[in-house]
């Protein structure tokens, strides 16, 4: 038999002695604390609770209503109050509260076998609170006195009066038989609901790391295509003032100032999270041919087909992948030609760089061994925008980036998009020509 839980445990983690036909469990406190508790159970513990005291008062009933002897209300009201006490400090060393609790009893059983009847929660008292060796000789023990004071009581010993209270001790074992069941499916369904609950966190956790590391990336790939670009255009104007004629070194101290403030516009828009300056007075197009003309002048522009309105993030994209890739033209490339073409069709928008420099070969690593961001960077966007980028190149014949992205395309989710550029990317080399 298991010793029954009749109050819950203090809290969530507190143990629960509850011993059951398996084998002895932890015990939970006497007292109705706050913790994580069934309500059915909670409901069997109030009800339990309930039931003492209200056999108690219909018990002490005569005496109150003054056709029995009142001498039994004073231990009777001490009983209750023990009992109370109990259950309010919800101890978990019982045995001295049981055995007043037990003792009051006794005493008023032996003044009015009319107390009889509170044996009834009495026995899950002993069942809680006693060790199972203890317990059900305590639920017999209590049995045969309050036989005992039903012998004593008008009218003998009869058979009724012996099977109502072993019926009851009977009853009141079985309950805790299922009381301690429910219990330990509470404790386990408890355990559960914790581990979710640390899984749920842990992931919470896991999904503000990788929004942590893609926003890393993500401001990576904006300083890599805009401050960066921008810097390096600035020294390679400040290079070919150095050994121009004044007029034309002067034409490019002043294109060298035009980029310093859209670099300085650029930094702003990090903080402000605004268009980039080159979309904010020009539609796409413009925007590129502007972009065109600063970093390698003489380069050609080229715009096919009726321009449409794109999204910001398409338009942002396409942008920074020209300015990518003509820098790396300007720096790497030494080309006679280059040509910028971008090509509103039925349903995508395309974009083509060319230039017939010296090439790269693609997937090759540095000669250097420095560390590459620009083609990756440019996959990413791209794949982010559901579209595609091809980049053909070969030593001594030039390069020719193509990227296309459908027209009305939401962006897919940065996780997936990241993912296919990664495995599409494969090795990230800086081109010696018009990708890096």
């Amino acid at each position: 038999m298991s010793r029954t839980s009749l109050p819950a445990p203090a809290t969530a983690t507190a143990h629960a002695r509850v011993p059951g036909p398996a084998g002895p469990a932890d015990r939970p406190a006497l007292g109705g604390g706050a913790g994580a508790e069934m309500p059915s159970l909670r409901l069997v513990r109030l009800a339990v609770h309930g039931a003492f005291y209200a056999l108690l008062v219909i018990a002490a009933g005569p005496a109150l209503a003054g056709t029995a002897p009142v001498a039994v209300l004073p231990p009777a009201a001490v009983l209750a109050a023990v009992y109370g006490l109990g259950i309010v400090r919800s101890t978990r060393r019982p045995g001295p509260w049981l055995a007043a609790v037990t003792a009051l009893w006794l005493l008023l059983l032996a003044m009015d076998h009319g107390f009889s009847y509170v044996a009834f929660p009495l026995f899950f008292l002993f069942l809680h609170a006693m060790p199972v060796r203890w317990a059900h000789p305590a639920v017999a023990a209590a049995t045969a006195a309050v036989v005992a004071a039903q012998a004593g009581a008008p009218g003998g010993l009869t058979a009724a009066k012996v099977i109502g209270p072993v019926a009851g001790a009977v009853v009141a074992i079985l309950t805790g038989y299922g009381y301690a069941a429910l219990y330990r499916e509470s404790r386990k369904r408890q355990q559960l609901i914790d581990d979710l609950l640390r899984t749920r966190d842990e992931l919470a956790a896991a999904q503000r790391e990788a929004g942590r590391l893609a926003e890393r990336q993500r401001l990576a790939r904006e300083i890599h295509d805009t401050l960066a670009q921008g810097l390096s255009s600035i020294v390679l104007l400040a290079r070919a003032a150095e050994t121009a004629s004044p007029e034309a070194a002067r034409a490019r101290m002043r294109e060298a100032g035009r980029t310093a403030a859209d670099n300085l516009a650029e930094a702003r828009r990090f903080v402000q999270a605004l268009t980039p300056p080159a979309l904010e007075d020009a539609p796409l197009p413009e925007a590129l041919r502007r972009v065109t003309e600063r970093t390698v002048p003489g380069a050609v522009f080229r715009l096919d087909g009726d321009p449409c309105a794109l999204p910001m993030e398409t338009e942002v994209a396409l942008l920074r992948l020209t300015q990518e890739a003509l820098t790396n033209v300007a720096r790497h490339a030494h080309a006679d030609r280059t040509a910028v073409t971008i090509a509103f069709l039925d349903g995508q928008v395309t974009l083509d760089v060319y230039d017939d420099g010296i090439g790269f070969t693609p997937g090759d690593d540095p000669a250097d061994g420095r560390r590459t961001f620009g083609l990756h960077g440019m996959r990413e966007r791209i794949a982010a925008l559901g579209g595609t980028l091809t980049v053909e190149s070969a030593p001594g014949e030039g390069t020719a980036i193509a990227a296309a992205v459908p027209v009305g395309s939401g962006a897919r989710s940065r996780d997936a998009a990241e993912a296919e550029a990664a495995a599409s990317a494969g090795p990230v080399a800086r081109p010696q020509g018009a990708a890096a």
